[in-house]
């Protein structure tokens, strides 16, 4: 039975503007300005001289937008393989064009994250840039992206959380009639403006001193954040719990990046006096 103070869900067109055959969804519109936001972001943190060492190698800001290319590509193609390969493997092996039809939605965070850590790897190679260094100032911005994210998960009524009888819960309008933890905004809120928060403050302690620091810092942000909403969110319907427990796809994925950004942490060194790439 629905609850008396569970809250109706506001019905937002997924589709901000439509014009003929041309669309523009909020979904996209979230990947487009949590891009060109980190942009800015990043580019204001890489020219900021107080919160690096004096002799600290770190990306350039006026070349940060050819940077962005890479990112855009390897967030796109690594969301959508980690999708295909981690959540609807048998679908798309039934339907192999599938795969490529990004318009209908379907990525992964996590693969999102790899593609584009893979994308800022080779880029450093290629221009010699401060691997590390670069990687700190790409995770610092990574929150403005998933707050964006996950706010357009809840205007697409997608994502919702499990059944509750919370003050706050929705009934989403395809998550049937049982109200429902809003666990979008969880996540919005905590991997999104707590993550940048706590990010933030680390930065402005120094934290882009020790290469490598904040971007293992997010990692480990991340992975606790994600895991803890995964408790409130409702598990993909062709996966449900792994191994018959209680562990979800998201807890999985997340545990890499958990150990990943832990080993940064502890590695990362105070910058050297010297200009040399990290």
């Amino acid at each position: 039975m629905q609850p008396v103070l569970a809250l109706a869900f506001p019905q937002i067109d997924p589709i901000l503007i439509e014009i003929g055959p041309f669309a523009i969804r909020w979904y996209a519109l979230a990947y487009v300005v949590g891009l060109i936001g980190g942009w800015f972001y990043a580019r204001r943190l890489a020219a900021t001289d107080a919160l690096w060492a004096k002799t600290q190698p770190r990306p350039d800001p006026d070349r940060l937008d050819d940077m962005l290319v890479w990112c855009a590509i390897g967030v796109v193609a690594g969301g959508r393989l980690a999708y295909v390969l981690f959540y609807n493997s048998a679908e798309y092996l039934a339907n192999p064009l599938e795969a490529f039809a990004v318009w209908r939605g379907g990525m992964s965070f996590h693969g999102g994250l790899a593609g584009c850590g893979l994308a800022i790897v080779l880029y450093c190679r290629r221009n010699n840039w401060p691997l590390l260094s670069t990687l700190d100032v790409a995770c610092a911005v990574a929150p403005v992206g998933l707050f964006l994210g996950r706010i357009a998960n809840f205007i697409n009524g997608e994502l919702w959380g499990r059944p509750s009888d919370v003050p706050w819960a929705m009934a989403f309008p395809h998550g049937g009639p049982s109200p429902r933890h809003p666990s979008q905004i969880y996540e919005a809120l905590t991997e999104g403006v707590l993550l940048f928060i706590v990010l933030a403050f680390v930065i402005r302690a120094g934290g882009f001193k020790r290469p490598g620091f904040v971007a293992g810092l997010f990692g480990v942000g991340y992975a606790l954040a994600r895991t803890f909403c995964e408790t409130f969110r409702e598990p993909d319907v062709q996966l449900g719990f792994l191994f018959g427990g209680w562990l979800t796809m998201g807890m999985l994925l997340s545990l890499p990046l958990l150990l990943l950004g832990l080993w940064l942490i502890l590695r990362s060194r105070p910058a050297p006096l010297t200009a040399t790439a990290s």
